[in-house]
């Protein structure tokens, strides 16, 4: 086979292959005599207590150094006229290193935020330029440049590159500033070409502006009588709409159940990629997805004049999912070369982005799922619903007391409450009192804080400098701000609470943010379990505590098979680097009925069910879907912890002015007790026990 015969990703891949290897084959035939020589030189100048930091630097200096950083005369005056030896001159050199990081990082990260403001926001129209706009990053060529004028050499010539081994040993015993340098250091850990991180960016973009649009119009959905049963106007973007509605559904009666039966085989037809194309986000023609029937609407709710013309064919969509995920999966692999600690993206998601070994990850998550709570809280919902269980209860919320509220009551109330983005933001330093936070801290963080309205589903935006501000973005339709919206919106607040505490109020810019995404994640929980008490609706449905934790529970049962399949998916792409967009369909399948099967199954009941694999995150994200549960069973250790004094706001913002250390020792910090599944699982065991129903 020639190169010709090969498909373009794979050319490119074994191009930038060879261009490492040509890189990193070994460093420049005189760079060991240079090393030896100028720690004897450095060591002499600067005392025998600089050998180490000498000997350290220079080591990780020649493993990035190429023939075309410079000759071995170059090398060497710059190690000389680089090495910080003593203290001053090192705190000057750090100081310097966190001020103007700090104003590139977060300028670049706003040139992005702007270069994606049409695409992401809610504005009108997308044209093809705004997608261009979209796939830019401006900030690709940072690494190279970095490299190419020297400063990344200054940080690896004094500051530690360390493993996270390493870490795990040692970095109890660090200072605030020694873990600054730790993570001043890593950035540049790898050397990736600006054309990599381009085309990651590029298919990025391109998956969150193909999950952005999915929308389904939902009443345009026909039962098998062909009635409608979603009233006009609904537009529910796939997952997190469709699994939400479920949610609010099991207030209505017979009527909520129907609902969730169609909304589940939408489900089905999309995860099957058997959802005819033409009426993704399409106002205009009618569907029945038991039958799969398409047809001209007799009404209209509007929508994109363009979808108008668009035939009424079942035709289905052409596993545009699948080829999406395939080309997240191409772009991460192109990084594969440059990272050779961390040689995959899974790797990289766990060792770095996570800091914790996927193997723990993953029993952690199978503990959950494997829980013979599991079976027991199945049998108490199918009392409390008087029924058998259905795959789509894996979202069940009765539990709740937004449960005893029907979905139009509360999108009536959230409504009125909020009609525009601009609404919900004036009301963020109630909302914040309410939670515990001073009025001088509420307002703080609110001037911290702008609403966006989002196009897709609604995220949280943080800042990288401390005179930016963090956005918080969520779907706001034409009639106001719904329920979902609204819930969202308070998830995305705890999200931007956190990111200002960790960047505003940081001793280190370097230790901004907190450990990883599933610690963002269970402070956005925290703040989201309490969406009802900030309508001021707890006092008619006071949480019942028992109720609560099974709540905590069931929603990590459901998320960690999730995360499982997404774990799964990414092996499966790394062993099978050649698939076609069809086979990865078939695996993903195939996965998402194996762990149902396995851990859902003998709860429910029914077997071969694929709606594990509905997340659009899976599509979009990287592999992010582990940060779910993980943020679940960290939220319910923060909240056992913030039940002490019952103050969120004062706890809150002790755990996150912690900031980016490592995941158990800031849990330490936090709790008193390592990152672990125990304290929901023991929670929960003791709250079925309470349950005399049962």
């Amino acid at each position: 086979m020639t190169l010709k015969h090969l498909p373009l990703f794979l050319i490119i891949f074994i191009f930038m292959t060879l261009l490492n290897t040509a890189a990193h084959a070994g460093a420049p035939a005189w760079m060991e005599k240079s090393i030896s020589k100028l720690e004897s030189e450095l060591a002499s100048k600067y005392g025998a207590s600089q050998k180490e930091r000498v000997s350290r630097g220079l080591k990780q200096v020649s493993q990035f150094w190429t023939e075309e950083d410079g000759s071995q005369e170059t090398f060497e005056n710059f190690a000389r006229e680089n090495f910080a030896g003593d203290t001053t001159t090192l705190n000057a050199m750090f100081s310097r290193f966190e001020r103007l990081f700090e104003q590139l990082d977060g300028h670049m990260l706003e040139i992005g935020r702007q270069f994606r403001w049409q695409t992401d926001l809610d504005l009108g129209t997308i044209y093809p330029f705004d997608e261009v706009f979209a796939g830019y990053d401006p900030s690709a060529h940072l690494n190279d440049d970095l490299f190419n004028n020297k400063i990344a050499f200054i940080v690896l010539l004094n500051f530690p590159l360390t493993t996270l081994q390493e870490r795990i040993d040692n970095g109890n015993n660090w200072s605030r500033r020694q873990w600054a340098e730790v993570r001043l250091a890593q950035r540049f850990s790898k050397r990736i070409p600006a054309s990599v991180n381009l085309e990651s960016a590029k298919a990025g973009s391109e998956a969150e502006s193909y999950i952005a649009s999915y929308n389904i119009w939902m009443h345009h959905l026909l039962d098998e009588n062909g009635k409608r049963i979603f009233p006009k106007g609904l537009r529910l973007l796939s997952h997190w709409n469709l699994r939400d509605e479920i949610k609010s559904d099991y207030g209505e009666g017979k009527e909520g159940f129907e609902k969730q039966k169609m909304i589940q085989k939408v489900m089905e037809r999309i995860v099957t990629q058997t959802i005819p194309e033409n009426v993704i986000d399409n106002p205009f023609l009618d569907w029945n997805p038991y039958t799969n029937e398409v047809k001209t609407a007799a009404v209209n709710d509007g929508g994109d004049e363009s979808k108008k013309s668009l035939k009424a064919v079942n035709d289905a969509e052409p596993d545009t999912r699948y080829e999406t995920l395939l080309k997240t999966f191409k772009a991460a692999r192109l990084t594969d070369p440059y990272s050779p600690t961390a040689p995959t993206l899974i790797a990289r998601r766990f060792d770095e982005g996570r800091e914790l070994p996927e193997e723990r990850v993953k029993a952690m998550l199978e503990k959950v799922v494997s829980s013979p709570s599991a079976v027991k809280i199945g049998k108490l919902i199918e009392k409390r619903l008087g029924r058998s269980l259905e795959p789509f209860d894996i979202w069940y919320n009765g539990f709740l007391p937004k449960g005893k509220y029907s979905g139009s009551e509360l999108d009536k109330i959230v409504s009125e409450k909020y009609p525009t983005a601009d609404a919900y933001k004036k009301d963020i330093p109630n909302m914040l009192v309410k939670l515990g936070f001073s009025a001088e801290r509420a307002h703080m963080l609110a001037e911290n804080i702008l609403v966006d309205p989002a196009r897709g589903s609604g995220h949280a935006s943080g800042s990288a400098m401390r005179s930016e501000k963090a956005h918080l973005r969520t779907r706001v339709e034409k009639g106001g701000m719904n329920y979902k919206g609204y819930n969202i919106a308070v998830h995305e607040m705890g999200h931007n609470v956190e990111q200002t505490f960790s960047l505003n109020l940081m001793d280190h810019w370097f230790l901004q943010g907190v450990p990883n995404t599933a610690f963002t994640e269970a402070v956005a929980f925290v703040f989201q379990a309490r969406d009802l008490e900030l309508l001021g609706l707890s006092d008619a449905a006071q949480k019942d505590e028992a109720l609560q934790t099974l709540n905590d529970y069931w929603a990590v049962y459901e998320i960690a098979g999730v995360a499982l399949v997404d774990m799964q998916v990414w092996h499966w792409m790394y062993n099978n680097p050649d698939a076609t967009p069809s086979q990865l369909k078939e695996a993903v399948l195939s996965i998402s009925k194996d762990i149902w099967n396995k851990y859902y199954a003998p709860v429910f009941g029914k077997k071969d069910v694929v709606l594990l694999g509905i997340y659009s995150h899976m599509i979009d994200s990287f592999m992010y879907l582990p940060d779910y549960p993980m943020g679940h069973m960290i939220a319910f250790q923060i909240e056992d912890e913030i039940k002490k004094n019952g103050n969120v706001g004062a706890e809150v913002e002790r755990m996150t002015r912690q900031g980016l250390i490592l995941p158990d020792m800031w849990m330490k910090g936090a709790t008193g007790s390592v990152v672990s599944p125990d304290a929901l699982l023991n929670a929960t065991e003791k709250a079925l026990d309470g349950i005399k129903s049962l």
